[in-house]
């Protein structure tokens, strides 16, 4: 029997150290190429502008909102400088399996990520996972009243569901990022936290895992932990 759309489930997969194991080569040189930029806009040594990007990461939940709040950067200038990456093809490093995990996973399916739309297509074509998605939700599409607001922000999510016609409830986010998944969570969303890619993201958090409600090493709020795109059939929403 054919389900109505309007309770189909929807999925919105992060990217980076979700699809693809960015903790390899990508994210190491992303790093790089975002604290010479700090150098050089700030006019800042290197250690510096590595102590920088990590405390607006921390601070803002991306680098680019502190610079751009503090600084005055401008999000397409930075983000073009930061993710040209010529040798993007030989940096991917991606499980080929998880390819049919996600074209059999019934529902819609979209992309969300704080990544820049040109390298977002990028890494999505060379991977072969681009046309398994209804569209793509970069960065560029997270503006609302004059202001960028990526994840977490959850007015943000507010309104990619309201463009897409979704509830809250149908909604299953895959992600990396522990803060993504609180927030989405507080909308109603359920969440899978992937940890397949970043162990070290992992051993951050164990507090997450360890407080009150905390259950099989996740916080409350993450409906489950994953290491396979191939468990998310278990979290579709009835």
């Amino acid at each position: 029997m054919r389900r109505d759309a309007s309770h189909a489930p929807a999925w919105l997969f992060d990217m980076d150290n979700t699809l693809h194991d960015a903790s390899w080569q990508v994210f190491p040189l992303m790093n790089a190429e975002m604290a010479a930029y700090i150098q050089r806009r700030l006019g800042v040594d290197p250690a510096e502008a590595s102590r920088i990007r990590s405390h607006f990461w921390q601070r803002y939940g991306a680098t680019l909102l502190g610079l751009m709040h503090e600084h005055g950067v401008k999000a397409a200038h930075f983000l073009a400088e930061t993710h040209r990456f010529p040798e993007l093809p030989r940096m991917l490093r991606a499980d080929p399996s998880q390819r049919a995990a996600i074209a059999r996973l019934p529902g819609r399916k979209w992309v969300l990520t704080n990544a820049p739309r040109d390298y977002a297509l990028r890494v999505l074509r060379q991977l072969k996972l681009l046309k398994l998605f209804e569209g793509v939700i970069s960065i560029e599409d997270m503006r609302q009243f004059g202001r960028l607001r990526p994840k977490p922000d959850a007015r943000m999510l507010r309104h990619v569901l309201r463009r897409h016609q979704l509830r809250p409830a149908q909604c299953v986010l895959v992600e990396d990022t522990l803060q993504h998944l609180k927030s989405a969570r507080r909308l109603g969303l359920r969440g899978a936290w992937f940890t397949r890619y970043d162990h070290r993201a992992v051993r951050r958090q164990p507090h997450a895992a360890a407080k009150p409600g905390a259950r099989h090493g996740r916080p409350a709020y993450v409906r489950a932990r994953i290491g396979s795109l191939w468990r998310l059939r278990s979290l579709i929403p009835r």
